[in-house]
C-alpha cells in the first residue's frame, strides 16, 4: 500500500490526528481534511481567501429574509430555550417544569420530540417573503441544540429522524428556487460543545436535589424509549466531556465564544464531525450563502475546519456557476479577514460606509418564535424595519431580517401584517434600495451625532435618538441620487443640507417623491435643498426623494 493511501486511511480512523497548523502540510498529502475540498482557486488559508470578490447577486440584493426556526421554537418561549431549560430558577427551567415536567424527566431531546411542525408550508411563507421584497432567503440548517434540520449523514439527531421526520432544508431550497430567491442557510452548531454544558448539571435543592438532567443520558440508558438505539450524551448534547472553567456561571459561555478563557477544548472527533456535516449540507443543498454565528468561523482559531468549509463554498460555486457566488459571514473580523468574507453586525449597524460590503441580523422580535411578544405587542413595526434598512443600504450593508416562526410552522397574524406592510414599500420605493450604492455622504440629521458604538459583535441597535423628519439616507444608482426622508416634517417642506450649492453636488435639476407622479417646486442655495411639499397621502414610513442633477 502507498504511503499516501496509508496515511488517508490512518486519517479517516483517528479523526484529527493529523490536524496541523494552518498553512502547512504533510509532505505529498496536503493539510488533513483537504481531500473534502472542491478544486478551485481557493486555499483554506486566510492569504488564498485575501482573493474573494464579493458577487454581484449580494452587492444588489439588499435585503434578505430568516427563518431561525428550529425545535427551540416548539414551546414559544424565546431565545437559548435548550439552554436555559437547564439553568435551575431561570425563568426558561420555570416555565419547562411546569409545561413539559422536570430536566432530568423530560429534556430537550424529549422537546424535539413533541416537535411535528404540522402546519408548515414553506411555498407559501417564501412567496410571501419575495412579495416583501426579499431578494434572498435563509434558513436555520441547525442551532447551538445540534440538531440538524436536514437529512445528515454525520449527525443521527436529524430532522428526518425525529420531530417533523421530514427534510426541513431541503423544502426551504426547493420553495426559494421556485421563487426565484437565493438561497442561504445559518450554522450555528459548532458551539454545542459548552453551550450544553448546563445540560451535565442538576438542581441544587428542592425534592430532585443532585439528580442529573438528561444530558448525562446515554445509548444504554435507552433501552425501551422512543430515543432506543441513539445516544444523547454524546451525540445530541455533546456533552462527552468534563466542564469548562466556571461553568456554573451562565454568563461565561459569552466570554467564551472565541473559544478562549478556560473552555474545555473541543474533541478532534467533534470538529471532524462538524465539518463533514457542514460539506454535506453546501453539497446537498447547494446555499449561496453560509452564514456562521461564530467569531470569525468556527473553530477560529484553535482548527482551520472554518477556512477550509469557506474555501469549498468558494470554490464549488465556481465550479458549479462559472464564477464565485458563494459568500460566507462572519462576526468580528480584523481588517484581512474582512476581505475574505463577508462582516455581519447582530443586531446593530455600522455608523460609516464601509469600504467592503456587510450584512446586519436583526429579528422582529426574538430569534425564536416567543408568543409573549405576541401577547404584549412586543414586535418591531414595519416602519422600524424600514428605518434599519434605509440605514444599513446607505452605508453599503445588507439587511438580513429575521421573521419568528412558530412551532408548528406558521407565522402569526401580526407577523404577517408587519411583512406585508414592507412590501407595500418596497414597491413604492424599492429602486432606492435595489443595485445602489453608497453616495459621498450616507446621511445626515440629528440622530448621526447620538449614534451608539457598536458592542462585540454588533448590539448597537435601537440606543441612538430616533429618526425623524430632518434625517435623511443617501443612496445612488448611475446619475440618481435617492435622499430618504426617515419622518414627515410638520411644515410641509424637507430641507437637505448636504445638497447645499458650492459644496461638491452638482446643481439639482428635478425632484420626485416616489409615489407621486407630480415633480414637486425646490430651491437649492448655499445653505441646502428645499423641497416643498403637499399631503402624503398613502405614503407612509420613510419617503423616498428621486433627484437628478446633484451627483457629479
Amino acid at each position: 500500500m502507498e504511503r499516501r493511501t496509508v496515511i488517508k486511511t490512518l486519517a479517516a480512523a483517528l479523526p484529527g490526528l493529523f490536524f496541523v497548523k494552518k498553512g502547512t502540510a504533510l509532505k505529498g498529502l496536503g493539510n488533513f481534511g483537504e481531500d473534502l475540498i472542491a478544486n478551485g482557486p481557493f486555499k483554506p488559508n486566510w492569504d488564498s481567501l485575501q482573493q474573494y470578490k464579493v458577487p454581484q447577486w449580494f452587492r444588489d440584493a439588499k435585503f434578505g429574509i430568516w427563518a431561525h426556526w428550529g425545535p427551540q421554537c416548539e414551546p414559544e418561549h424565546g431565545d437559548w430555550y435548550a439552554r436555559g431549560m437547564y439553568e435551575e430558577g431561570s425563568d426558561d427551567y420555570n416555565f419547562h417544569c411546569k409545561k413539559y415536567g422536570h430536566p432530568s424527566k423530560f429534556g430537550f431531546k424529549d422537546v424535539i420530540n413533541s416537535w411535528k411542525a404540522d402546519q408548515w408550508d414553506p411555498e407559501e411563507l417564501v412567496s410571501l417573503y419575495k412579495k416583501a421584497g426579499a431578494k434572498y432567503f435563509m434558513a436555520l440548517a441547525n442551532h447551538h441544540d445540534n440538531f440538524d434540520l436536514y437529512d445528515s449523514s454525520y449527525q443521527p439527531w436529524n430532522a428526518t429522524k425525529f420531530g417533523p421526520r421530514k427534510d426541513l432544508i431541503a423544502g426551504w431550497a426547493k420553495a426559494a428556487k421556485n421563487n426565484g430567491l437565493i438561497f442561504g442557510v445559518s450554522v450555528h452548531a459548532a458551539h454545542a460543545w459548552s453551550w450544553y454544558e448546563t445540560a451535565q448539571r442538576a438542581d441544587k435543592s428542592g425534592p430532585l436535589k443532585d439528580v442529573p438532567y438528561d444530558g448525562r443520558i446515554d445509548k444504554k440508558q435507552g433501552v425501551g424509549k422512543w430515543w432506543y438505539e441513539y445516544d444523547p450524551k454524546s451525540d445530541l448534547y455533546a456533552q462527552n466531556h468534563p466542564l469548562s472553567e466556571n461553568s456554573q456561571d451562565n454568563g461565561m459561555i459569552h466570554k467564551q465564544w472565541n473559544w478562549g478563557n478556560g473552555v474545555t477544548p473541543p474533541s478532534a472527533a467533534y470538529c471532524e464531525k462538524f465539518y463533514k456535516r457542514t460539506i454535506e449540507l453546501i453539497d446537498k443543498y447547494n446555499p449561496e450563502l453560509v452564514y456562521f454565528d461564530d467569531t470569525v468561523l468556527p473553530f477560529h482559531p484553535i482548527n482551520d475546519k472554518g477556512l477550509r468549509i469557506a474555501a469549498h463554498l468558494y470554490n464549488k460555486s465556481i465550479k458549479d456557476n462559472g464564477k464565485l457566488t458563494g459568500v460566507v459571514t462572519g462576526k468580528i473580523l480584523d481588517e484581512q479577514q474582512r476581505k475574505c468574507m463577508i462582516w455581519d453586525i447582530e443586531r446593530g449597524q455600522s455608523n460609516e460606509i464601509e469600504p467592503l460590503p456587510w450584512q446586519t441580523d436583526t429579528c422582529i422580535g426574538n430569534w425564536h418564535y416567543d408568543r409573549r411578544l405576541y401577547d404584549n405587542n412586543g414586535y418591531k413595526s414595519a416602519k422600524t424595519v424600514i428605518h434599519i434598512l434605509v440605514d444599513v443600504v446607505s452605508k453599503n450593508g445588507n439587511l438580513m431580517l429575521n421573521i419568528p416562526v412558530r412551532g408548528n410552522g406558521t407565522i402569526d397574524d401580526k407577523e404577517r401584517k408587519i411583512v406585508e406592510a414592507i412590501g407595500d414599500w418596497m414597491a413604492i420605493n424599492s429602486e432606492s434600495i435595489y443595485c445602489t450604492r453608497p453616495w459621498k455622504y450616507y446621511g445626515e440629521g440629528p440622530a448621526i451625532e447620538s449614534a451608539a458604538p457598536l458592542s462585540a459583535q454588533g448590539f448597537n441597535e435601537g440606543k441612538g435618538k430616533p429618526f425623524g423628519p430632518h434625517d435623511f439616507r443617501f443612496t445612488q444608482k448611475g446619475e440618481t441620487l435617492y435622499a430618504t426622508m426617515l419622518g414627515w416634517p410638520t411644515d410641509g417642506t424637507a430641507f437637505i443640507k448636504k445638497l447645499a450649492k458650492g459644496v461638491g453636488v452638482g446643481v439639482v435639476k428635478s425632484v420626485q417623491l416616489l409615489g407621486v407622479d407630480n415633480k414637486l417646486q425646490f430651491e437649492q442655495t448655499t445653505e441646502g435643498l428645499k423641497v416643498e411639499l403637499s399631503d402624503p397621502g398613502s405614503l407612509k414610513e420613510a419617503f423616498v426623494f428621486k433627484i437628478s442633477g446633484a451627483i457629479v
